[in-house]
C-alpha cells in the first residue's frame, strides 16, 4: 500500500488517499472471495477482466479536447479542478497557469511523457502564494557573502 501510494503521488501528484481506500476495498472483496474457496489466480483475472472493462468505459464516456500553446484553456481548467482538492483556494487560476506552462515545457508529445524530474518546485519563506512564479532556467539562490559583492 505504501508503494502503491507513493507511486501514485510520484506519477499523478495527488489522488493517494482515494488509491489507498479503493485498494483496501478491493483487498476486502478479495478477502470474502478467499474465504468461499476461489483461487487466488482467479479472482486475480477477475480483476484483469474488471480492469479492461472499467478502461473501455472511460474511454467511450471520456471528452476529448483539443489544446496547445495557445488553446490552455481546457488544460486550465482541469488542473483548477485538481487543485480544489488541496488547500489552494484563493489562487487557484493562477497556478493553475503556472502548473499547465510548466508541464507542457517538459513534455514530450510525440511520446506522450512528461519527465517530472525535470521540475522543480522550490519553496521560499516569507513571501505570499500570490508570489509564485515561473522561472524558465536555473536559479542562483546565492546570499551576499561580501559588501562589494555584485
Amino acid at each position: 500500500m505504501v508503494e502503491l501510494s507513493r507511486n501514485q503521488d510520484y506519477e499523478i501528484g495527488g489522488g493517494t488517499t482515494r488509491v489507498v481506500v479503493l485498494v483496501g476495498s478491493l483487498i476486502e472483496q478479495a478477502e470474502m472471495l478467499l474465504e468461499r474457496g476461489i483461487h487466488p489466480i482467479r479472482i486475480a483475472e477477475g480483476y484483469e477482466m474488471a480492469s479492461r472493462i472499467d478502461v473501455e468505459n472511460l474511454e467511450r464516456i471520456a471528452n476529448k479536447f483539443e489544446f496547445g500553446e495557445t488553446i490552455l484553456e481546457p488544460l486550465i481548467q482541469t488542473c483548477m479542478t485538481i487543485l480544489s482538492a488541496k488547500i489552494v483556494n484563493r489562487c487557484m487560476r493562477s497556478l493553475a497557469k503556472i502548473a499547465v506552462k510548466v508541464v507542457l515545457a517538459v513534455a514530450d508529445p510525440g511520446r506522450k511523457d512528461v519527465n517530472l524530474d525535470l521540475i522543480k518546485v522550490e519553496g521560499k519563506v516569507g513571501g505570499k502564494l500570490e508570489d509564485t512564479e515561473l522561472v524558465y532556467g536555473i536559479i542562483v539562490d546565492k546570499d551576499m557573502s561580501h559588501p562589494q559583492m555584485p
